[in-house]
């Protein structure tokens, strides 16, 4: 009897786990042909304020490895800002990974910045650790006009949390990717397209906007539970 209680109650949560991870999948799904994750997305990149003018020093915080697209993206923001204020200090915000440093450090000498400018800070393995880091070493810092480059995604629970260690005028410089405005509709047929197979060549909706809106909202749904982390942490 209690064996078959227990088990009609186990099927009972899986119905309601399959229920539930149903209708989100389902939700997902249908924001995904609107523009609500593209805002969501755009939000966390400038809600937080966003670097005007000539900063006295940029900071750059590392988020995965080298070479790849966000990183790259991360140092073809903060080359800009370099040469927008040749005389600002980048600071790199890395964990202690040498090859990393390294290779952020001649991607941005390809750019134009020189080493001599760049300052490395390898002690922090998340956004809190490097604000802690960065707020020690740069204590005489805290009250001068700081670029923050980081994701979009990153930027505003970044620009929180080095705020609470005591920086007073840092604002973000999100890096966000570059647009493509090149028309991607083909000629299904005269690609050699099967007659069977469904003809979506004119739809760049499903072929590429569905999917990159669904990663928006995966990527948004994680920062926005990293946010709620920090904040029960008192980091924000």
């Amino acid at each position: 009897m209690d064996f078959h209680a227990a088990r009609k109650g186990s099927l009972r949560w899986f119905r309601r786990f399959l229920l539930a991870t149903g209708t989100i999948a389902l939700v997902m799904i249908m924001l995904a042909f609107t523009s609500v994750p593209f805002h969501a997305h755009r939000w966390l990149g400038t809600a937080g304020g966003l670097a005007e003018g000539t900063p006295e020093l940029i900071l750059v915080l590392s988020g995965s490895g080298m070479p790849s697209g966000p990183e790259l993206m991360r140092c073809d923001v903060a080359a800009r800002w370099a040469a927008r204020s040749p005389a600002a200090e980048v600071v790199l915000l890395l964990p202690a990974d040498t090859g990393l440093a390294d290779a952020m450090v001649a991607e941005l000498a390809t750019k134009g910045v020189a080493s001599a400018r760049i300052t490395l800070l390898m002690h922090g393995r998340n956004t809190r650790e490097q604000a802690l880091d960065a707020a020690q070493a740069l204590a005489e810092s805290l009250d001068r006009s700081i670029a923050l480059v980081t994701s979009p995604e990153h930027t505003y629970r970044a620009l929180l949390t080095f705020r609470k260690v005591g920086f007073t005028h840092i604002a973000g410089a999100p890096a966000f990717d570059h647009a493509l405005f090149d028309d991607l509709r083909y000629d299904h047929e005269r690609l050699g397209g099967r007659p069977y197979v469904p003809d979506i060549s004119a739809s760049t909706a499903l072929r590429y906007d569905l999917w990159n809106r669904l990663i928006l909202e995966i990527t948004c749904l994680r920062e926005y539970t990293a946010l709620a982390y920090y904040r029960l942490n008192g980091w924000l």
